[in-house]
């Protein structure tokens, strides 16, 4: 897990009040030009504007900005890793079925796949990188 350059994000936990979050986002809006998001938030009663950009975001999860972070993983470590998750299925086709996991990955596979994926149904083929 440490070597994934998203650790920080996916690990640290913080407080943060969902108050907070709504009334940053009733007035938040997207400028497309400077690809910013801003908001008007009120602080002891003074007006605060909050801008997040891309820039900001990454420097706030230690997300790397240089050529040399891996984007991909190696074939070899993939495969790896699905053994020692139990994957009793064919290593060598395209595609991992989530019914070759045991039970716990195979609802931790359901949930990242229903969070992240843009489909409709169809969610028990995990695609190979």
């Amino acid at each position: 897990m440490k070597r994934l350059p998203i650790q920080k994000a996916l690990t640290n936990q913080h407080l943060v009040f969902r108050s907070h979050i709504e009334r940053f986002w009733e007035n938040a809006t997207y400028e497309e030009e400077s690809k910013t998001i801003n908001s008007i938030v009120s602080l002891n009663g003074q007006d605060k504007p909050i801008i997040i950009t891309e820039q900001l975001v990454r420097e706030v999860i230690d997300f790397p900005d240089n050529e040399n972070s891996p984007t991909k993983f190696p074939e070899r470590m993939v495969k790896g890793c699905m053994l020692r998750m139990g994957y009793n299925g064919p290593l060598n086709k395209a595609n991992y079925l989530k019914a070759c996991f045991s039970k716990p990955y195979k609802f931790l596979i359901h949930s990242v796949l229903h969070a992240l994926s843009h489909r409709k149904g169809g969610y028990d083929v995990m695609r190979d990188y």
